[in-house]
C-alpha cells in the first residue's frame, strides 16, 4: 500500500534496458473503477505528447523507483482514446471536498492510499475540523473532479489509522505471508529480466564496498545481493547493465 504522494516524482526505470524513462508526473484515476489506471510520465523530451504507463505494466513500486519491464510499457495517450479521456477528467482526489449523498459537507480529502499491486484505491485520509480520519474506498459513491460523494452513514465508519484499512478478519500471519509472497514475486520478475546481462561499472553497496564488479555476467545471486542492499543500489545496477 502506498500514499499517492509516495508515488509522485519517483523515477521510472526500465529493467531490461537499464535506463530511466522519466519520472511519475501524475496518477490517472478511473472514477468508475475506483483505481489508478495509468501513471503519466514527466520527461523533458516529451513536451508535445502525453506519455503514460498502464498500471498493470508496473512490476514494482519501491522507495526509490517505479520499475517496468522495458520501454514498450510506455504508451502515447493521444493514441489511446479511453486513456486520454481518463486524463481529461482530471480526477485528483487530494484537496477535493468530501460530501455525503444528502449534501452534508464532511471534510476535505488530504491523501489517498493505493494498492501498489493492483492500482485499486484502498481508502482516503479526510481532514475535518479538529481531526483527520481514514475512510475505506468502498464508502465512496462518486469520484468527481471537485467533490467526492460518500455513503450517508460514512460519518460513523471512519477509522483512526490507515493500518485499520487492513481487513480485521484476516489472520496476521496470513497478511504477513501474502505481503512476503508479493515481494518475492516482484524480486523474481526483476531477477528474470536482469539475469545474464553484463554489468558496465562497479556497483557499490550501502557501505561503499564493491558488491558486483564491472564486467560481471549477472547471476540470480548477484541480483539478490543488490536487492538486499536496498532500492538505491538495485536501481544503480539496473541502469548499468547491457545485453
Amino acid at each position: 500500500m502506498k500514499k499517492s504522494n509516495e508515488i509522485l516524482g519517483l523515477p521510472i526505470i526500465s529493467i531490461a534496458d537499464g535506463v530511466e524513462i522519466g519520472s511519475v508526473k501524475s496518477l490517472v484515476v478511473n472514477p468508475e473503477k475506483g483505481s489508478v489506471d495509468f501513471l503519466t510520465i514527466e520527461h523533458e523530451d516529451w513536451q508535445v505528447s502525453v506519455k503514460a504507463i498502464p498500471f498493470k505494466k508496473v512490476i514494482g513500486i519501491g522507495e526509490y523507483a517505479v520499475t517496468v519491464e522495458n520501454g514498450n510499457a510506455v504508451i502515447d495517450l493521444n493514441e489511446i482514446p479511453i486513456a486520454n479521456a481518463l486524463v481529461n477528467k482530471k480526477i485528483r482526489i487530494n484537496e477535493t471536498k468530501v460530501m455525503s449523498r444528502k449534501g452534508q459537507l464532511i471534510g476535505e480529502a488530504k491523501e489517498y492510499y493505493v494498492d501498489d499491486e493492483t492500482g485499486n484505491i484502498i481508502g482516503i485520509l479526510v481532514g475535518m475540523k479538529e481531526s483527520e480520519k481514514v475512510l475505506e474506498a468502498e464508502q465512496i459513491l462518486t469520484y468527481g473532479k471537485d467533490i467526492l460523494i460518500v455513503k450517508e452513514d460514512s460519518a460513523g465508519r471512519f477509522k483512526d489509522s490507515v493500518e485499520d484499512l487492513i481487513p480485521q478478519n484476516q489472520d496476521e500471519l496470513d497478511i504477513e505471508e501474502d505481503g512476503s509472497s508479493d515481494l518475492e514475486n516482484i524480486r523474481n520478475k526483476q531477477a528474470g529480466l536482469l539475469k545474464g546481462k553484463r554489468v558496465t561499472k562497479d556497483i557499490s553497496g550501502v557501505s561503499g564496498e564493491t558488491i558486483i564488479s564491472n564486467g560481471t555476467i549477472l547471476t540470480e545471486g548477484d541480483i539478490s545481493r543488490a536487492q538486499d542492499e536496498g532500492p538505491s543500489v538495485f536501481v544503480e545496477l539496473t541502469m548499468n547493465t547491457q545485453d
